[in-house]
């Protein structure tokens, strides 16, 4: 290799540790309220990711100053040497990528109220994920805002882009559901992503689904297509069991679309139908809480999109899967997988305590007594106010304003507890 090629490369690897100097944590660097802040464990888990991979990279690059130096890099070719930069600066440039992943997060946290809010829905999700019993270690959440009708998460303990797994949970937030109960039904089918996998429940429940192909229990592609459906499905399980009625008002404002995509069969795509999706969120519903209100949610539902007009072959699926649901609900409702060691998923996420007629009477004792609704759970906080709005007896604009309220409160309860 000719001197100037070594001189050249030497360079730029020098320029991509002067880069990496000003890559600094995120507390000397993003302004915040503290009741606007990252939970601690949140917050010193991604430092520690990023530390980690700047001081990989700073290992890297230095390595690669040496080889240069030595007798084994001046016999190298400049396609080699070259070739062996690349790959350096491709190893910086997915640091960034993540650097830039969680500055997306973060930066939010600045701006007036969201930034709040933010945090109330990270204690929230919190509270969504932890089960009594010990039967995981849940990961620290951390919400986010962005555009379009659904939410998203990036599960903790994932491959991060670059290497190194994720110290946290990501959810992106849908900025049109702010602020009302529907943000509880996307935030927590997302939690639900996150719990299903701590709890390894998809590949517990594949094999029940796949011993039901054999066409005893009804057709075929029926139970095949709630196997390929099935990690969408136990996400809105778990929502459900949690906020209730709210969970499934969600769902219908998520999934209300122009009547192509309602009706839309794709058997690759993860997610059930959305005509079959609210319908089975209905069964669920019917079958962890009974109440009139699933049936009359159901007859709404498919008032808004009757299968009239439909293809034969399209209609005859469709109504074979809304068949099935009772069997596939009672199979959810009934599963016991290993990590939960004996409890069913209904007990495990505290069905009792969403019961309609109970809901509604922690609304009319907290209409009395409001000090009681601050003290309560988030979670529980969110089913009793999506009840209330199903009952009719909270109007959104109302729902809104003390929803935003729980949330700094919420926030602000956290901040001065890790004080």
């Amino acid at each position: 290799m000719s001197p100037y090629a070594a001189w050249m490369l030497a360079q730029e690897a020098r320029s991509l540790l002067a880069r990496l100097a000003r890559v600094l944590p995120f507390a000397l660097i993003e302004p915040m309220v503290p009741a606007a802040a990252l939970q601690p464990a949140a917050q010193l888990g991604i430092e520690r990711q990023l530390l980690s991979g700047r001081r990989e990279l700073r290992v890297m690059v230095r390595g690669f100053l040496r080889w240069l130096g030595s007798a084994a890099g001046r016999r190298a070719s400049a396609a080699d040497a070259q070739r062996r930069f690349t790959f350096l600066r491709m190893k910086f440039n997915a640091a960034l990528i993540q650097f830039d992943l969680f500055n997306d997060v973060i930066t939010q946290r600045s701006e007036h109220r969201n930034g709040v809010w933010l945090a109330g829905l990270d204690v929230a999700s919190a509270d969504a994920l932890a089960l009594r019993g010990g039967y995981y270690n849940a990961p620290p959440v951390i919400c986010y805002l962005d555009r379009g009708p659904g939410a998203a998460i990036r599960r903790a303990r994932t491959r991060l882009p670059g290497g190194g797994d994720n110290p946290v949970a990501i959810i992106r937030v849908p900025r049109e559901r702010m602020v009302g109960a529907s943000i509880a039904s996307s935030l927590f089918h997302e939690v639900g992503h996150q719990g299903a996998a701590l709890l390894d429940l998809v590949n517990s429940l594949r094999p029940v689904l796949q011993s039901l192909q054999s066409g005893a229990t009804g057709p075929v592609r029926v139970w095949k297509l709630w196997e390929r459906w099935i990690s969408e499905i136990v996400a809105d399980f778990w929502s459900l069991a949690r906020v209730g009625v709210a969970a499934t008002h969600g769902l219908i404002g998520v999934v209300s679309l122009p009547r192509v995509f309602v009706f839309r069969i794709n058997a690759d795509d993860p997610h059930p139908v959305p005509w079959i999706r609210v319908l089975l969120s209905c069964a669920m519903g019917e079958r962890l809480f009974p109440h009139p209100q699933w049936q009359r949610m159901a007859r709404l539902w498919e008032s808004y999109y009757p299968l009239e007009g439909l293809p034969e072959g399209d209609r005859r699926l469709l109504l074979e899967l809304r068949a099935s649901m009772p069997a596939l609900a009672g199979l959810l409702a009934n599963h016991r997988p290993a990590l939960l060691r004996g409890t069913s998923l209904p007990q495990a996420l505290q069905v009792t305590q969403r019961q309609p007629a109970y809901l509604a009477l922690l609304f009319r004792v907290w209409q009395r007594k409001p000090e009681r609704m601050y003290q309560a759970a988030p979670v529980l906080v969110f089913a009793v106010i999506g009840q209330a709005r199903a009952d009719g007896i909270l109007g959104p604009e109302h729902e809104s304003i003390l929803l935003a309220r729980l949330l700094t409160h919420w926030a602000l309860r956290n901040t001065l507890t890790d004080l």
